[in-house]
C-alpha cells in the first residue's frame, strides 16, 4: 500500500531483491490497471515488419518509433500482459539483428525498439527471451566492432548488445572451449574471456545507459566458476584502481566512478560469499578513501552507500536470525492454518538463546554499521532509503545484543540536535527493522514515544518550515509495525498511537502526510483490530477524502484560519478546560515574536470567544461564567500590545491586520461589554486605516483584508456604536459618514473601493438621515471621467455598496429619501446601474468594465427583485424595460462568464414569481421561448447552447436592437467558437424572415440604426462591419437587390463612408473593403458609387491596403457580374497584373485605368491649401 509519494511510503522491500527505486514515471501515469489485454498486437506486427520500408524516410522512421513508444507506454502500469507477445516482437527484431545483410541503420532501429520493450517490461524479464547457446557467445561478441562508442545516437544498440551478451555468459561451458587454437604463427588472437572482459571494463566508463548494462554484464561474467579464477582478482584490482584515479570533483571522474561502484556492487551482492570474502577488506579500505559522503553527486553517495552494504553482508555468514520476533508465516496457507489451530499464540523466536557468539563478527562489520548510520542522515531521500534498507539487512546477520546497540544508534538519530534529515532516516530504519522482526516488542516502549514526535516533528528555516517528510516516514513506521506485531504487543500503545494518527489525519497541512496517516491508521484497524472506533473513523476520514481537500491547504495563512475554526468547535466540546487552559495560552501566544504564531493565536481568540460565547447563550448563562476579568482585559489588549510594538506595518502587518479585524467582528458579535470602552476607538482607527491605505497592501492579499475590514466594521457599529436600539451616536455617525464620502474622492483606487464598501456595510440606523448623501456619493463613484476612467474595481465595489445599502433600509412606496428606497429615489438608484451596464473599458488588463457591468447585474438584480416582494407599483414600466432589454444585450456578448451570468439574472427575473416582476415586455412570448424546465439545465456560459436561444429574440421588436447590438459584436469577433455559433443562430433568424419583406426592411432598419448609434465607436463598429460582410456574402439581403438604389444600400453605404473617413486603422479599413465589395450586387447608381470607394482605396496611403483592394475587387468581380464582358478579360489583368505596393504614381495610373473601363469618374487630387 502507497503512503504518499516519498519513498518512505514504497511497498515492502524484499528482503534479498532491491525494488526499483526510481519508480516516478510509473507512479506519474494516470490510466489505472485498467487494461486486459495487448490491444494493440495486430499494429505493432504490422509496424515491426514494415521497419525497412521506413528506413529510408527519416519522417517515417521517428512516426513509426513514437508510435511504438505510445503503444508500450500504456502498458507501463501492466506490463504483464505483454508476456505472451514478447517473444514474436523479438524474433521479428532479431531477425533483422541477425541478418548479415540488413543495413546497419536497420539493425540500430531494431535495437531501438528493442529498448523500449525491455523499458517497459524490465530487462531482467525480457532478456530470458533472448538467444543463450553456445553458438549466440561469438556473434554477440563481434557486433561490438562496429560500435562507437561516442556515437550518442546509438546507444540503445550498445546497452542491448552488453544486455545480450550477459545472459550469454550463463552457458555452462567453460570459455576456453570456445577459443580453439589462439596462438596461430604470425598472429595472437585475444580469449574470448579477456574479449568480454575487455568490452565489459570499456563500457564501464561511458557517459551513457550502456553503462548500467556493463555492470550487469560484470556481475554476470565475473562471477562464473571459470571466470572468477582467472579474472576477478585482476578485475577487482582495475575497478579500486580506478577508483583510486578518479576524482568526484570532475565529470570524467563521476562517470568513471559510478561504473566501477555498479559493477563492485553487483558483484558482491550476486557472487558466492567465499569467492568475495577475499577481497572484502580491500575494496572496503579503498572505498573508505574515495570520501564519497564528501561528494555532492547523490548517485555516488548512494552506490556508495549500496556497496557498504553488501560488504558488510559479505563479512557476515547468510543466515536467519533465530532471535527475530516473527509473526504469522512466510506462506499465507500456513499462516490462515496456524490461526485457526492458535488465533491467539504468536509464531515467535524471541526468546530462543543466540548460538553464535559475538567472536564471529569481523571488526570490519563495525565500519560497515557506522558508514550505514552517517547515510542515514545524508541530504538525499534515496541515499537514506538505501542506507535504511542495509541497516535491516546488517541486522538480520547480527547476534542479537548488537541489532539491539544497531536498535539504540538508530534511536540516537531522534535528537533535536539533528536535522530533519536524520530523523526520516531514522524512521525508515526503525520501519525495516519492524518489518523484518529485528525491533523486539522490549524496544517498543523506547521507540514508540520517538515516532509519536515524528509524527508532528516540524523545523521552522527562515520564512518557511520543514519536515513532511519526517512525518510520512513516521506513518510508514506505524504502517509497518501494524503488520510486524501482534495485537497484544501493541496494546500498551495503542491509545497514543491512534490518537497520534488521527490527528495527523485530519489536521496535517501536508496531503501526503493526511493520506500517509489514514493508510497506516487503515492498516491498524485492519491488522491489530484494537484501535477505538476504527471503522467509524475510516468511513469519514478515508485515503481518499483527506486528498480531496488539498485545495483547502494551498496557503499556510489558510491553514491557521481553518486551525482557529477546528479550536473553535473544540471549545464547544470542553467549554472549561479551554477557558481555563487553552484560552490565556493563546492570549499569551498573541505576543510571540514569531509572525505565524501571533497571526495563529489571535485568530484563535477570535474563534474561541465567539464559540464561548454562543454555548453561554444556548445555556442561558452570561460569558462571564468562562471568560473572567483577566481573559476580557486580555482580549483589549491584544490591538494595542501590537500597535505599540508597531506591527502593524510591512508584510507581517498585513497578516496582523486580517486577523485583528477577525478579532474585532467576532468579538463585537459575541457582544462582549467593552461599550464605551478606550478600546473601541482604537479598533475604529485600525479599520479606518486600513480602508485608507489598501493601495499599500500587496495584491494576493488586498482582496482578504478588504473583506475582513469591512465585516469587522459592520458588526463594530452594530454593537458598540449604538446609543440605544436602532438610534446611532450622533458623533460616530457624523465622523464615519463624512469620513467615508471624502475617501471616496480619493485619487487612490483602493482607498475608493474600501471607503465605498464600507459605506455599504453601514447598519440601517447609521443610514437614516443620510441615505441621500451616501448615495450621491456613491454615484459620482460611478461615473467615468477622464482621470478615472481605469478605476474599474472602485466603480464595481460602488455598485455592490449601492445594492446592499438597498437590502439595507429597505422599501417604502411613500417613505422620506434619506432614509429607504422610495418613489422618489428608485429611478435615480436604477438610472445610475443600467448606465453603468455600458462601461466597456479596456486597459493593459483587458475588458476590466466587464467587472463593473456584472455587478451593475447583479445589483439590478437585488433591487428588482426586493422591489417586487415589497413594492411592485415602484417598477415603472420604461425602466423595466429597459432592464430586461440590456441584460438581453449583455446575453448576447462574447465573453463566456458574464454572458452566462447575464442570461441567469434576465431568466431570474422572468421567471421570479410571488409576485412576478411587472411590465416585463413581451413575457409570454418569452416564456414560450424560455420554459422555465428547459432552461434550467442550459449551460449559458458555452457558446453553443447560449447563441442558438438567445437570436430567437431578434423576432421580438422590443429586443431586437439590443439583443443585434450583442449579436454584432459575437459574430465579428475573434473566438471561433463564439464565431461559428452567434453567426449560426443570426443566419437561423435571417432565413426565417427571407421570404417576408416586411420583416426584412424592419431586421434591416434596426441594424443601421445599431451602425448610426455606434459610428467611430471601434468597439461595436469593427465587429459590425465584419458582421455586415457576413451578411451580404451569405445573401441575406438579396430581396433588396431587386429595386435600384434601394434605402437599405444607401444608407449603408453612407454610414461605412463616415466610418472611415481619414481613418488609418488597417482592420477597420479592411473589414469596409469587405462591406463594399458586398454592396456592388445592388443596382443603380450605388453600385457606381461603391465602385469609386474601391478605387480610391486602391491608392490608399497604406501598400497594404491597396494590395487587399485589389484582392479583394478581383474576388467581387468573379462572383458578381457587374463588369461588362467586352472588358473583363482586361480588368482581371489590370487586377492581377499590376504591383500594387508600388509607387503611388505608377498605381495611380492602373487605377484610372480601371476607371475608365468601369465608366467610373476618375478621382481627383484635392490640392493641399497653401499655409500662409
Amino acid at each position: 500500500m502507497a503512503l504518499s509519494e516519498e519513498p518512505a511510503a514504497g511497498a515492502a522491500e524484499d528482503p534479498v531483491e532491491d525494488p526499483v527505486e526510481d519508480a516516478g514515471e510509473d507512479a506519474a501515469l494516470a490510466c489505472g490497471a485498467a487494461l486486459e489485454s495487448f490491444g494493440e498486437s495486430a499494429e505493432t506486427r504490422e509496424l515491426l515488419g514494415h521497419l525497412p520500408a521506413v528506413l529510408a524516410d527519416r519522417s517515417a522512421r521517428e512516426g513509426a518509433l513514437e508510435r511504438f513508444r505510445v503503444i508500450m507506454d500504456k502498458y507501463q502500469e501492466q506490463p504483464h500482459l505483454l508476456d505472451p507477445h514478447l517473444e514474436w516482437m523479438l524474433n521479428l527484431l532479431l531477425e533483422f539483428v541477425q541478418n548479415k545483410t540488413s543495413p546497419a541503420d536497420l539493425v540500430h532501429l531494431a535495437f531501438k525498439f528493442l529498448y523500449i520493450i525491455s523499458k517497459v517490461r524490465g530487462y531482467k524479464t525480457f532478456l530470458r527471451l533472448f538467444p543463450h547457446e553456445v553458438a549466440d557467445v561469438q556473434p554477440v561478441l563481434d557486433m561490438f566492432t562496429n560500435q562507437n562508442p561516442k556515437d550518442h545516437e546509438t546507444w540503445e544498440t550498445r546497452y542491448m548488445l552488453l544486455l545480450w551478451l550477459s545472459v550469454t555468459c550463463l552457458i555452462p561451458f567453460d570459455f576456453s572451449r570456445l577459443d580453439g587454437n589462439l596462438s596461430q604463427p604470425g598472429q595472437e588472437r585475444a580469449s574470448t574471456m579477456d574479449r568480454i572482459l575487455q568490452v565489459a571494463e570499456s563500457y564501464l566508463v561511458v557517459s551513457d545507459k550502456a553503462r548500467d548494462a556493463a555492470a550487469v554484464l560484470v556481475s554476470k561474467f565475473v562471477t562464473r566458476p571459470d571466470v572468477k579464477q582467472k579474472k576477478m582478482a585482476s578485475f577487482l584490482d582495475w575497478s579500486l584502481c580506478t577508483l583510486a584515479r578518479s576524482s568526484f570533483q570532475t565529470i570524467e571522474g563521476v562517470i568513471a566512478m559510478d561504473g566501477t561502484l555498479q559493477a563492485l556492487a553487483q558483484i558482491f551482492k550476486h557472487g558466492k560469499r567465499e569467492d568475495c570474502l577475499p577481497y572484502a577488506a580491500t575494496v572496503l579500505q579503498c572505498l573508505d578513501s574515495c570520501r564519497l559522503p564528501d561528494s555532492n553527486q547523490t548517485l555516488l553517495r548512494k552506490l556508495g552507500v549500496k556497496l557498504v552494504q553488501r560488504l558488510g553482508l559479505t563479512f557476515l555468514k547468510p543466515q536467519v536470525a533465530k532471535w527475530r520476533y516473527q509473526r504469522g508465516c512466510r506462506s499465507l496457507a500456513e499462516s490462515l492454518q496456524h490461526s485457526i489451530q492458535n488465533p491467539r499464540e504468536p509464531v515467535t523466536q524471541a526468546e530462543t538463546p543466540d548460538s553464535d557468539g559475538q567472536d564471529d563478527v569481523p571488526e570490519e562489520v563495525e565500519s560497515v554499521i557506522e558508514q550505514l548510520l552517517v547515510g542515514l542522515k545524508d541530504k538525499d531521500t534515496i541515499v537514506r532509503w538505501s542506507a535504511a534498507k542495509g541497516i535491516g539487512r546488517m541486522a538480520g546477520r547480527l547476534p542479537k545484543e548488537l541489532a539491539d546497540d544497531v536498535t539504540g544508534s538508530v534511536l540516537d538519530c531522534f535528537s533535536f540536535q539533528e536535522t530533519d534529515s536524520a530523523w526520516h532516516g531514522g524512521c525508515l530504519a526503525l520501519a525495516e527493522l519492524g518489518r523484518r522482526g529485528l525491533l523486539l516488542p522490549s524496544r517498543l516502549s523506547d521507540v514508540v514515544p520517538v515516532i509519536l514526535r515524528a509524527l508532528t516533528y516540524e523545523e521552522k528555516r527562515g520564512a518557511c518550515s520543514v519536515g513532511s517528510n519526517v512525518r510520512d516516514a513516521a506513518c510508514y513506521v506505524c504502517w509497518a509495525f501494524a503488520r510486524a506485531y501482534e495485537p497484544q504487543e501493541l496494546k500498551p500503545f495503542v491509545a497514543a498511537i491512534s490518537s497520534a494518527l488521527v490527528i495527523a489525519t485530519v489536521f496535517d497541512r501536508d496531503v501526503n502526510c493526511r493520506r500517509a496517516a489514514s493508510a497506516a491508521f487503515q492498516e491498524n484497524v485492519g491488522r491489530q483490530g484494537t484501535f477505538p472506533h476504527g471503522i467509524d473513523i475510516l468511513t469519514t476520514a478515508d485515503y481518499f477524502a483527506v486528498g480531496n481537500r488539498s485545495n483547502c491547504f494551498l496557503v499556510i495563512r489558510t491553514i491557521r484560519e481553518l486551525s482557529a475554526k477546528a479550536l473553535r468547535n473544540l471549545a464547544q466540546r470542553a467549554p472549561e478546560h479551554t477557558a481555563r487552559e487553552v484560552f490565556p495560552r493563546l492570549l499569551s501566544m498573541t505576543q510571540s515574536p514569531d509572525l505565524h504564531t501571533r497571526h495563529g493565536a489571535v485568530l484563535a481568540c477570535a474563534e474561541v470567544a465567539r464559540s464561548l460565547h454562543t454555548l453561554a447563550t444556548q445555556q442561558g448563562r452570561p460569558v462571564s461564567d468562562f471568560l473572567d476579568e483577566k481573559a476580557m482585559h486580555g482580549l483589549k489588549q491584544i490591538h494595542q500590545q501590537l500597535y505599540d510594538r508597531q506591527l502593524y506595518r510591512g508584510l507581517g502587518g498585513e497578516l496582523m491586520r486580517q486577523a485583528v479585524c477577525i478579532l474585532i467582528e467576532n468579538v463585537a458579535l459575541s457582544k462582549m461589554p467593552f461599550r464605551g470602552d478606550a478600546v473601541i476607538d482604537g479598533w475604529q482607527w485600525l479599520i479606518n486605516d486600513t480602508l485608507k491605505n489598501l493601495h499599500l497592501i500587496s495584491s494576493h492579499s488586498r482582496q482578504h483584508i478588504k473583506e475582513a475590514a469591512v465585516s469587522a466594521l459592520a458588526a463594530l457599529c452594530s454593537e458598540y456604536h449604538a446609543q440605544e436600539p436602532g438610534e446611532a451616536e450622533a458623533a460616530a455617525q457624523e465622523e464615519l459618514v463624512k469620513l467615508y464620502l471624502a475617501e471616496l474622492q480619493s485619487p487612490e483606487e483602493m482607498t475608493r473601493c474600501g471607503c465605498a464598501l464600507a459605506l455599504g456595510a453601514l447598519p440601517a440606523f447609521f443610514l437614516k438621515g443620510r441615505l441621500r448623501q451616501v448615495l450621491a456619493g456613491l454615484r459620482a463613484v460611478t461615473h467615468i471621467s477622464p482621470k478615472d476612467v481605469s478605476f474599474a474595481e472602485a466603480r464595481r465595489d460602488a455598485l455592490k455598496a449601492i445594492s446592499r445599502i438597498c437590502q439595507t433600509v429597505g422599501v417604502r412606496a411613500e417613505g422620506p429619501p434619506d432614509e429607504a428606497v422610495c418613489r422618489e429615489n428608485v429611478s435615480q438608484i436604477y438610472c445610475t446601474l443600467l448606465d453603468c451596464l455600458k462601461d466597456y473599458t479596456t486597459d493593459s488588463r483587458g475588458d476590466v468594465g466587464a467587472w463593473v457591468r456584472e455587478a451593475a447585474m447583479t445589483s439590478l438584480m437585488d433591487l428588482t427583485l426586493l422591489l417586487g416582494r415589497n413594492q411592485p407599483e415602484l417598477i415603472e414600466a420604461p425602466l423595466c424595460q429597459q432592464l430586461m432589454c440590456c441584460l438581453a444585450q449583455q446575453a448576447s456578448e462574447k465573453i463566456d462568464r458574464f454572458r452566462a451570468h447575464a442570461a441567469r439574472v434576465f431568466l431570474a427575473l422572468l421567471h421570479a414569481d410571488s409576485p412576478a416582476i411587472p411590465h416585463v415586455p413581451a413575457r409570454p412570448e418569452l416564456e414560450r421561448l424560455f420554459p422555465r424546465a428547459a432552461v434550467a439545465s442550459v449551460n449559458w456560459g458555452a457558446p453553443s447552447q447560449a447563441f442558438p436561444r438567445m437570436a430567437r429574440l431578434l423576432g421580438l421588436p422590443a429586443y431586437r436592437y439590443h439583443v443585434l447590438l450583442g449579436l454584432a459584436v459575437s459574430v465579428g469577433g475573434l473566438t471561433e467558437s463564439t464565431v461559428r455559433y452567434s453567426t449560426q443562430g443570426l443566419f437561423e433568424y435571417m432565413k426565417e424572415i427571407q421570404n417576408d419583406p416586411a420583416a426584412l426592411e424592419d431586421f434591416g432598419g434596426t441594424l443601421l440604426q445599431v451602425f448610426e448609434d455606434n459610428l467611430l465607436n471601434d468597439r461595436v463598429s469593427v465587429p459590425l462591419l465584419k458582421t455586415l460582410d457576413q451578411m451580404l456574402a451569405n445573401g441575406c439581403f438579396d430581396i433588396f437587390t431587386a429595386q435600384e438604389n434601394h434605402p437599405f444600400c444607401v444608407k449603408l453605404l453612407a454610414l461605412c463612408k463616415e466610418e472611415i473617413k481619414k481613418s488609418k486603422d488597417v482592420q477597420k479599413l479592411r473589414s469596409s473593403i469587405a462591406v463594399f465589395c458586398g454592396l456592388v450586387q445592388f443596382p443603380g447608381d450605388v453600385r457606381r458609387k461603391v465602385l469609386l470607394q474601391l478605387f480610391l482605396l486602391l491608392c490608399h496611403p497604406f501598400p497594404v491596403i491597396r494590395k487587399n483592394t485589389a484582392s479583394q475587387v478581383y474576388e467581387m468581380v468573379l462572383t458578381y457580374d457587374v463588369v461588362p464582358t467586352a472588358v473583363l478579360d482586361e480588368v482581371m489583368a489590370v487586377l492581377s497584373s499590376t504591383a500594387w505596393d508600388a509607387e503611388l504614381p505608377v498605381v495611380r495610373a492602373q487605377r484610372n485605368r480601371l476607371c475608365d473601363l468601369l465608366g467610373v469618374p476618375r478621382p481627383q487630387l484635392v490640392p493641399k491649401p497653401a499655409v500662409r
